[in-house]
């Protein structure tokens, strides 16, 4: 009986303390994704359509999906910048519903 009980301790002991030694691996800042996306979203929030990636757009816009705000960017890279919100209303699947309701979101610069 004592045998397995310090068998059991030992075993106990040695899994316990492995797993001491083991440190998760720490995660680096994505310093040039939080840039992007400061520079993309001014200071009243709006949204900058000609430096927002597709992520962005999706995520602050509403009524962009994945799809959507993959076409802006598409846009944008065929066509140059926007120079005007309304231009919004070349890319495929944004219409005046859309555009509407992120009027106030979206800037240019």
């Amino acid at each position: 009986m004592r045998k397995l009980s310090a068998l059991l301790l030992v075993l106990l002991s040695s899994v316990f303390f492995s797993g001491l030694s083991m440190a998760a691996p720490q995660a680096e800042p994505a310093a040039p994704a939080a840039a992007v996306s400061q520079k993309a979203v001014g200071t009243e929030g709006a949204v900058n359509i000609n430096t927002a990636d597709a992520s962005l757009l999706q995520q602050e816009l509403k009524g962009i999906g994945k799809v959507k705000a993959e076409a802006i960017v598409a846009y944008r890279e065929a066509n140059g910048p926007f120079t005007t919100v309304d231009q919004l209303l070349e890319v495929k699947g944004i219409g005046k519903a859309i555009l509407e309701k992120n009027r106030s979101r979206l800037s240019l610069e």
